[in-house]
């Protein structure tokens, strides 16, 4: 198996190390080797997660900046929206874990994870998780009543997305679902109620999980055959690519409607401009993504989903920008 042979060995359990861990990450050289296993299990040592959550969340409070207007509190949303997408980002990482614990050990890039490393307990996890869902629910007692109800909702896709690969083709979908709930909480928590233009956000995130999931998915897709486990990048096959171009195409015109929803006819043209350079931008990075993607190298795989992160930075920024002019 090509890709099993390209994923490195499970580390031992002594050295604790996760397989796909970021090379000289914080975790391993400075957490106490107490909670190292407890922070492996939130993936504080992979960070690419926490960004993918938090980032439709921090477009979404610049686009409704833009909308109408700045305002002090939004410094709050963006710091709050970043420590509650490392918090929930931990919890659903550890909840996926606990439920993945037998698959993981079959799969050569996962075993070495903290719970079918034997290195905490499904008891231990569990209680973890129930912490950082704790303070998460702190925080999101801060919003307003309305973004207090739709984090709340957003419980329900994030229990559900584990147990995707079980019965759907399209667990990265379900992924989506749950990843880019940000977008619309970050503009219900400046405005007090949903909007057109949030929710084409919403929709654009979704679909742009599509993409960089599926570059994800195919890491695992050989031992993903073996047991059973279903995903787009198995579905695709040698067709990714067309399929990755459909995502592009699809997740710049939706945020194109975003933005075009959000500022139009109000906005001025410099405004609309910046506002517009977000898609535009977002779009040719994951071009550039696409250009260099080989499906069967996972080592190319891992770093152009990592690479994602400056994706939906490149939007984060124009949007900011265009909100403050």
């Amino acid at each position: 198996m090509t890709g099993a042979t390209k994923t490195p060995e499970a580390p031992t359990v002594e050295n604790g190390t996760v397989a796909d861990a970021v090379g000289g990450n914080w975790v391993d050289r400075l957490a106490p080797p107490a909670t190292r296993p407890y922070l492996r299990l939130s993936r504080a040592d992979r960070p690419i997660g926490t960004w993918l959550l938090l980032l439709p969340c921090w477009w979404s409070i610049a686009l409704a900046a833009a909308h109408d207007a700045p305002r002090l509190g939004d410094l709050w949303l963006a710091l709050a929206c970043a420590i509650g997408a490392f918090l929930m980002r931990g919890a659903g990482c550890t909840w996926n874990d606990i439920t993945d614990r037998k698959i993981d050990a079959q799969v050569a890039r996962t075993r070495s994870r903290p719970i079918p490393a034997g290195q905490v307990t499904v008891k231990q996890a569990l209680a973890w998780m129930s912490v950082q869902v704790a303070i998460s629910a702190l925080i999101l007692l801060s919003f307003n009543t309305a973004a207090i109800v739709l984090g709340l909702l957003a419980l329900g896709p994030v229990a559900i997305y584990p147990f995707a690969k079980r019965f759907t083709w399209w667990p990265q979908a379900f992924l989506g679902i749950a990843f880019n709930w940000g977008a619309l909480m970050g503009w219900v928590a400046h405005t007090g109620s949903l909007h057109p233009a949030a929710i084409a956000l919403y929709a654009a995130g979704i679909v742009w999980t599509l993409f960089y999931d599926t570059i994800y998915a195919h890491q695992d897709k050989e031992d993903d055959a073996l047991i059973g486990v279903k995903s787009t990048a198995r579905l695709f096959g040698a067709d990714s690519a067309k399929w990755l171009g459909g995502f592009l195409i699809a997740s710049v015109a939706l945020m194109t409607i975003a933005v075009l929803w959000a500022l139009l006819p109000q906005s001025g043209p410099v405004t609309l401009a910046l506002g517009l350079a977000a898609p535009w931008g977002f779009g040719w990075h994951m071009l550039w993504q696409m250009r260099r993607l080989d499906i069967d190298n996972p080592d190319v795989c891992l770093r152009l989903f990592r690479a994602s992160r400056d994706t939906g930075l490149i939007a984060a920024l124009f949007l900011a920008i265009a909100a403050i002019v």
